[in-house]
């Protein structure tokens, strides 16, 4: 999709962070956008702004992990704008804990918001694309812990491992209607990630009561959003599967596949 005016994107987790940055990138290439966020007065700010710098925007609350609620927010973009022909399925949250410590309802959030909202995502907005027929893009956020493992974040890992393995399949299956796919698997970027349980749904109970330690000091001092934003568009454009912004974790990915090549000639 070399020409992104006029198109339509749908960005979940697009009041903060990278969905905002992207955006923001969407809109400065002439891209009509659909912010789509559980967080609502961030949403109406988020809005507000985009509106106010020109971009043509509508925001619409949604929690990815419901499905109901993807579908309506689907059918609110298209009532707004006609059509959508980007969606990126870029909301996410990142419970930590070492493994066999972390409680089921951790992995019910994780697993609802990064998993069952790309899942939800997929089966909502991709068969409007096809009936289009215009072509499209599909954008799914994992991370380096997609193809890395990170200790203390094993509910994480698993959810960003399940979208690449997702991405990788949904590829092939859209390749032949020209419909493209990009996975973007960024290191830390400086988000609110950290601070994910401020919308836990309280029936799960509450999370830590401070933000990972960690997490907050890694983000700190992280890459910019607008930096991998601008790394999405230039994958859209040039039809980029992998987008990696962060080439500093591919010697810890060339052990990884190193060791799983050798042991395919173990005995």
């Amino acid at each position: 999709m070399d020409d992104l005016n006029g198109k339509v994107a749908f960005v979940t987790g697009g009041a903060s962070g990278i969905g905002l940055a992207l955006a923001r990138a969407f809109a400065e290439q002439g891209a009509r956008v659909a912010l789509a966020d559980i967080e609502i007065e961030a949403l109406k700010k988020a809005e507000g702004d985009l509106l106010a710098a020109g971009a043509e925007v509508v925001g619409v609350q949604c929690d990815v992990s419901d499905y109901g609620s993807v579908e309506a927010a689907a059918d609110r973009a298209i009532e707004a704008f006609g059509k959508v022909h980007i969606l990126c399925n870029n909301a996410g949250v990142a419970p930590s804990g070492a493994m066999d410590e972390m409680a089921p309802n951790d992995w019910k959030w994780c697993l609802g918001v990064n998993l069952m909202g790309v899942v939800h995502g997929i089966r909502v907005l991709v068969p409007r694309i096809k009936e289009q027929g215009e072509g499209g893009h599909v954008v799914n956020t994992a991370s380096v812990a997609g193809l890395v493992a990170l200790p203390t974040l094993g509910a994480y890992t698993a959810t960003k491992y399940a979208v690449v393995g997702i991405s990788e399949t949904l590829r092939g299956e859209l390749a032949p209607l020209g419909i493209g796919v990009s996975v973007v698997c960024p290191s830390f970027v400086k988000t609110r990630l950290h601070e994910g349980h401020r919308n836990r749904p309280q029936e799960l109970g509450p999370g830590p009561e401070e933000p990972d330690a960690f997490m907050t000091q890694m983000l700190a001092v992280a890459t910019e959003p607008e930096v991998i934003a601008e790394r999405v568009v230039r994958g859209i454009r040039r039809g980029d599967f992998y987008i990696l912004p962060h080439p500093d974790f591919k010697a810890g990915f060339e052990v990884r596949a190193n060791e799983i090549l050798a042991a395919f000639d173990l005995d």
